[in-house]
């Protein structure tokens, strides 16, 4: 884990059992992602609309399986935020753009405890510097953008207890890939959020 400005950005490119950028169809997506575009901007843009708003998240859309690695959320075309999170970052490290985890605290029902993790992504913008974004999938209530250099995010941290980490990580935590990994139904998954105490 790091800070915004001890990130190693070439860390935040390297493929990984999780973030398996090299696999064929992500290869293929990123650069149709991409061919319209430029600028490190405008293409990180259009990958993260893209999973914003073609994958679809596992509990609003009630959809199985739960997914973990990119390729998979890629493939079933649903996921968690975290498995959302995995995607575009494998979408941006294959269009040689550095991304890497962000995550909050949150209230589970927005009163208090019990708390769980939220996932996102930062990724690097020549003219902004680590820019977060948060693609887990618009809703009447929730309007993520990219917006740089104001972050647009999903959710905000409001309550005691709720953590919003401005601490980036080059891999998913173990603690969000183990519990994706130990379920196949999207609510049984919704009784087992990963929670961690994060830094402020």
């Amino acid at each position: 884990m790091m800070l915004p400005q001890e990130v190693d950005g070439n860390a935040c490119l390297q493929p990984s059992p999780i973030i398996d950028w090299q696999h064929p169809h992500i290869l293929k997506l990123a650069q149709e992602l991409s061919s319209k575009y430029s600028s490190s901007e405008a293409i990180a843009q259009a990958c993260f609309e893209w999973v914003r708003d073609q994958i679809y998240h596992s509990v609003d859309y009630q959809m199985n399986p739960v997914t973990c690695r990119a390729s998979d959320v890629l493939k079933y075309k649903t996921g968690y935020c975290y498995a959302k999170s995995h995607l575009l970052a494998a979408l941006l490290r294959a269009n040689g753009i550095p991304a890497g985890f962000c995550y909050q605290r949150l209230s589970i029902d927005g009163e208090g405890a019990p708390y769980c993790l939220h996932g996102l992504n930062a990724v690097y913008l020549p003219k902004t510097g680590w820019y977060r974004i948060d693609a887990r999938g618009n809703r009447s209530d929730i309007n993520a953008q990219f917006t740089p250099p104001i972050e647009q995010l999903a959710y905000s941290a409001r309550l005691p207890g709720e953590v919003d980490s401005q601490t980036i990580w080059t891999e998913p935590l173990p603690l969000v890939v183990s519990a994706l990994q130990a379920h196949t139904q999207w609510d049984e998954m919704l009784g087992y959020l990963p929670d961690l105490l994060l830094d402020l």
